[in-house]
């Protein structure tokens, strides 16, 4: 792991930060504690991914830190492991889950409580006592199966964590947790508060000379994991992360936002809050005159949020309908489910991810101008900027012409489009915007619901509420303004410009390797090329979704994505599982859980990616599937099995060292 970067540009702003404070006797044992944490952190950050169902070497490390802190956790609180499970979650979360549960049944452990303010909940259930049926929310990663009619919901803490889940956060929290038993449970409250001002923190960086195209090279310099070498079957590697639209790693200039924001006095975490709020405003094009900012867990929170309220909003004249399109991840389609399941109308859309205007207008026009359902209207328009499996972005503007139209409102699933393209909601007239900031480089736990005021139906307790869970997390908020002010420097057109060429660079490579299929706008010379972002779905002939994941994974050191990546419909489409099949792997998953359906790969970019990746990915690809036509020997299969075995304790060792440089 590339470490230098570390200690030279960590250390001086610690000694820094040292040189400032007024410390006590008693808070110097809290202040090197404090550092110890940093340093853990770092090392999580170092490998970070999400979890659970990627490929690479980053997934596979995070998804083991991710656990170890459910174990942390039970321990910590002195419970039965056996008996216990954690699930983590926000303050509204938690509150929500509790009320669900019986007194006795359950037990808490906030990040209040240990004294930084992560906006981290550990809800330890007893296993018996874990709700049974729907979850009260729902999104990414709380359903196993999922088909236009029906739901196979996940079992064990994943079904009640809705999509991505605080991952640095929680390590960070479960840390914390490890140094409080070392040195006592009040080492962090300790802690006296820094005294930076807002600017410092939001503007003020090392790159503050740099704008465009310069300042997108420089930062990249400060990826933190940048140049890890990893295991692989044929030697030592530098990993290549190609799993962007899942999550985004950071850099060096957010991290330092984050670590600094978490000594805050409440006093300047108040103006933080406000100040992000209007860097939000300003780079969505939202007004804090006509908008609302509220920050959350992550777009999965947020979006229930809005079905929520539109349950709350329904008139006795009036049944609401939610218009979605067959591109939606589970996160945009699962909460509009629980509004009424018969009251949700699906777009289709054509082989390269765009729906049908004319149909669009069409539905509109017979249920809120004709009346030609009774008393059904359709209420919004849930559609995401960008698919995260086709990349295609549909015509968002002209969405919006015809929902206002015919008197609905528009909600747009940012998750996939606020790191990639240039948004501006009141020129759109969008009423809701979701996204999260792990898609923006800061993986820190924060999402974002931008709403036009007044379109909440919530009474202001509610509305406090919400707004408190959210900006209990401080961290995330400060690291998100950081990201996005970062991004607007090197605006948003570079961005875009850059990432087309890679991904121009991508499809023409991919495209003449035999037996590789991609799926949604391939070509980029097709006049919607300019509608996509970096997003590429794709399969092989004779190799299965997984194994093909796998193998980039285990030889090339490539970090992807493999599976329905939330969005079952449409992958099922585009792969043709006919409503046969569908039902049968219904009946197999049954039976079987563990059984492993059909997918396809996903190569998602960011900014951190470079030529080298795309010919590295390119190399690696055509070699794979070069080697899966040759015939093999008896022998070399055996062989070929022992490798596999040997390289699978050459992981565990991998990943165990990375859990030792976080919580040893």
């Amino acid at each position: 792991m590339e470490t230098t970067m570390y200690n030279e540009y960590e250390a001086s702003n610690i000694r820094q930060l040292k040189k400032n404070e007024k410390r006590t006797q008693n808070s110097n044992g809290s202040e090197a504690v404090f550092e110890e944490l940093e340093r853990g952190v770092y090392a999580a950050l170092e490998t970070y991914s999400n979890v659970h169902r990627g490929s690479g070497h980053n997934s596979m490390v995070s998804s083991y830190l991710y656990e170890q802190a459910r174990n942390i956790a039970i321990e910590y609180m002195n419970l039965n492991k056996d008996k216990y499970i954690v699930i983590f979650c926000s303050p509204k979360r938690t509150k929500d889950l509790i009320l669900e549960l019986k007194p006795g049944n359950y037990k808490t452990l906030t990040s209040i409580d240990i004294g930084i303010p992560l906006g981290i909940t550990a809800l330890a259930i007893d296993k018996k006592a874990l709700p049974t049926g729907a979850p009260s929310e729902c999104g990414g990663g709380t359903a196993r199966l999922v088909a236009a009619s029906w739901i196979i919901w996940n079992t064990g803490p994943d079904k009640f964590e809705p999509g991505t889940p605080a991952i640095i956060n929680v390590i960070t929290f479960s840390k914390a947790l490890l140094l409080m038993k070392k040195y006592g449970k009040n080492i962090f409250k300790e802690l006296s508060p820094i005294n930076i001002e807002v600017n410092e923190l939001l503007y003020q960086d090392k790159l503050i000379e740099y704008s465009g195209v310069e300042l997108l090279k420089k930062l990249r310099k400060t990826l933190i994991g940048r140049g890890s070498i990893v295991p692989t079957l044929e030697g030592e590697k530098p990993f290549v992360n190609l799993d962007n639209s899942a999550s985004t790693p950071t850099f060096i200039p957010i991290w330092d936002t984050f670590r600094k924001s978490l000594r805050l006095s409440k006093k300047r975490r108040e103006e933080v809050v406000r100040e992000v709020s209007t860097v939000c405003s300003e780079i969505l094009g939202a007004s804090l005159e006509k908008y609302d900012i509220i920050f959350t867990k992550n777009t999965t929170e947020s979006i229930n949020l809005v079905s929520e309220s539109l349950m709350t909003t329904s008139k006795n004249d009036v049944d609401p309908v939610v218009l979605i399109s067959l591109l939606e991840h589970s996160s945009n389609d699962l909460p509009w489910r629980m509004v009424s399941k018969k009251s949700l109308i699906r777009l289709d859309v054509n082989s390269e991810g765009f729906v049908d205007l004319a149909e669009l207008e069409n539905n509109l026009k017979e249920y809120n101008q004709e009346q030609k359902y009774g008393k059904k209207r359709i209420k919004i328009i849930a559609i995401s900027g960008a698919s995260n499996v086709l990349g295609s972005c549909n015509d968002v503007t002209e969405i919006s012409k015809i929902a206002h139209r015919y008197g609905a409102k528009i909600l747009v699933d940012g998750a996939q489009v606020v790191a990639h393209l240039k948004v501006d909601m009141e020129k759109d007239d969008i009423d809701f915007m979701a996204f999260s900031a792990h898609k923006v480089y800061a993986p820190f736990g924060t999402g974002v619901l931008v709403v036009k005021k007044g379109l909440l139906n919530y009474n202001k307790d509610k509305i406090k509420r919400l707004q408190s869970s959210g900006e209990e997390n401080i961290g995330g908020i400060a690291s998100l303004g950081k990201a996005l002010i970062l991004l607007q420097r090197i605006g948003m057109d570079v961005v875009h410009e850059d990432e087309q060429a890679l991904t121009k660079r991508a499809l023409e490579g991919m495209a003449k390797i035999p037996g590789l299929d991609v799926f949604g706008v391939n070509d980029p010379k097709s006049s919607q090329f300019d509608n996509r972002i970096g997003v590429i779905v794709f399969e092989t002939k004779g190799i299965l979704h997984n194994k093909l994941a796998e193998e980039m994974f285990h030889k090339g050191g490539i970090g992807v994505r493999y599976g329905c990546h939330c969005s079952h419909l449409l992958v099922k489409k585009i792969t043709g599982i006919s409503p046969v099949l569908e039902q049968v792997q219904r009946v197999v998953l049954t039976v079987a859980p563990k059984t492993q359906l059909p997918g396809v790969v996903r190569v998602s970019l960011g900014i951190e990616n470079t030529e080298e990746d795309i010919d590295i990915l390119l190399e690696v690809l055509h070699k794979l599937i070069q080697q899966n036509k040759e015939k093999l020997s008896g022998a070399q299969k055996k062989a070929n099995a022992k490798a596999e075995a040997d390289f699978q304790k050459q992981l565990d060792d991998f990943s165990k060292k990375a859990a030792q440089r976080v919580y040893a």
